[in-house]
């Protein structure tokens, strides 16, 4: 009897323990991650509209038929990279996703309390590397950090009704993601006393 208990139990034990190590290792091994599925049909560095969510056609699983997507593939390898996006009337959202699907950032149109949604992306070497300027503060420009080289970034503008849809697929049309080519901007000196 007791031969037959600790044989259930060390069989439990052990589907439990391939069940778990099994539900871990599963994202890492997996072939058609976001990434995967999106490379062939975005660029590097630019921005790419998706197609609306259809259940047959569609890309990405649980895609909201209310919001139009658009992707931005990234790599940092060449140098930062600028994001730019114009906020759509009903509600625009930016999330930013390693190459391995972990997000780190992501920001609304409220929160950014602008019309544009603007930002710098770089990995934290290359943030290190820009030069000190006292007169550049944190409000004249978003500096985001990327714990990897590539990712993916994801825009979302909602169309709260379906005649809407393509006022919102025209915002994110405007939207633009590629290497930043400026140097750092400079807050204007105040006017009047020199």
């Amino acid at each position: 009897m007791i031969r037959l208990a600790f044989t259930i139990v060390a069989g439990i034990v052990l589907g439990l323990v391939v069940h778990l190590v099994s539900v871990l290792a599963l994202p890492r091994i997996a072939t058609q991650d976001a990434y995967s599925r999106l490379t062939p049909m975005t660029k590097v560095n630019g921005v790419t509209q998706l197609p609306l969510a259809d259940p047959s056609t569609s890309p990405m699983p649980f895609m909201d038929p209310a919001f139009a997507l658009a992707i931005c593939r990234y790599d940092l390898t060449g140098g930062p990279i600028k994001l730019t996006v114009p906020v759509s009337q009903a509600y625009t959202s930016v999330s930013f996703y390693t190459r391995n699907e972990i997000a780190y950032y992501a920001i609304n149109d409220r929160s950014a309390g602008r019309k544009v949604i603007e930002l710098d992306l770089m990995t934290e070497a290359q943030h290190n590397e820009l030069p000190e300027d006292e007169e550049v503060t944190a409000a004249d420009r978003l500096i985001i950090d990327s714990p990897s080289t590539t990712g993916l970034i994801v825009m979302k503008a909602l169309a709260p009704e379906p005649g809407l849809m393509p006022q919102a697929q025209a915002t994110l049309a405007a939207a633009t993601c590629g290497p930043q080519t400026e140097p750092p901007a400079k807050a204007e000196a105040p006017r009047g006393r020199r």
